[in-house]
């Protein structure tokens, strides 16, 4: 079974983390269950892609109400496929939330200790990257297309979360749903990219050549075996098989020409009941 679960028709939750940690929130977004209209019919979480904004916010509210956190403690960033890491706090609460300028600017990964916040972010293919230390109480996010997994944003969250004082063996990971390597063809300078950032002992090559320097990639297993070098345990690291370009239930930006909605990571710690 996937780790990610159908909780209703609007997201899919981490199942094995919320069982384990009922004050835990978690959870991705589907394209079901909004009212943005074509193309981004229907629950278009991304403000930045042309869609009506009143509809956007309709869908952000939808979602707030389906998991009982409200807008003003949601957190989003101003993602631009870079490895910028920044902790957040609750004087960060609500930025991002209901437009794109209150967003942390060129910021592609999220982490907090406090609790009462959901981090946010947003896709259309590329891997979302879920973090979780339970014992220390932090969670984090980071976006991870194929730029920013080779300029390391995975490895940096475990740096960062080292330096605060977590042990590797603690740190979990979630990588969501994401373009499937049967999916994702890219070409020679992206491989040769790829290739600069993996450990050279790598057992299995996470891509595979076709024809004419055209390559399938799996930069969801990218991204995995970067975790793994870096101390984090193949035991603590769920991969969700769900392909955004196949499932009729995702947005793809590649499927799709360019012209599309955003699904939605996000996650939060409550406490003391409802996150409000």
């Amino acid at each position: 079974m996937d780790p990610f679960v159908e909780t209703n028709e609007r997201y899919l939750s981490i199942h094995q983390w919320e069982k384990l940690n009922p004050d835990l929130v978690t959870g991705f977004t589907t394209r079901n269950g909004g009212q943005s209209t074509f193309p981004y019919h229907s629950l278009n979480m991304g403000f930045h892609v042309g869609d009506n904004e009143k509809d956007v916010w309709e869908n952000r509210k939808r979602l707030a109400k389906d998991i009982k956190v409200p807008l003003s403690n949601w957190i989003g960033s101003e993602q631009v496929h870079e490895a910028t890491i920044q902790r957040v706090t609750r004087t960060d609460a609500g930025k991002g939330s209901a437009d794109l300028n209150t967003a942390i600017s060129e910021t592609d990964g999220l982490y907090t200790f406090d609790t009462n916040l959901l981090l946010t972010s947003l896709y259309a293919d590329c891997v979302p990257l879920y973090f979780f230390a339970p014992d220390a109480g932090a969670v984090g996010l980071a976006h991870a297309g194929w730029r920013g997994t080779v300029k390391g944003i995975a490895t940096k969250m475990v740096h960062q979360w080292i330096k605060e004082g977590i042990s590797q063996e603690e740190i979990e990971v979630a990588i969501g749903p994401s373009i499937s390597k049967k999916m994702y063809e890219v070409d020679k300078k992206v491989i040769k990219e790829i290739q600069s950032c993996l450990p050279k002992n790598v057992d299995r090559l996470p891509y595979q050549e076709l024809s004419n320097e055209k390559y399938l990639l799996d930069l969801r297993e990218v991204n995995k075996i970067l975790l793994i070098q870096e101390g984090i345990k193949p035991s603590n690291i769920l991969v969700s098989n769900i392909c955004t370009s196949l499932d009729e239930q995702m947005f793809s930006h590649r499927a799709e020409n360019g012209k599309t909605g955003r699904m939605m990571s996000f996650i939060g710690l409550r406490s003391g009941g409802a996150l409000e």
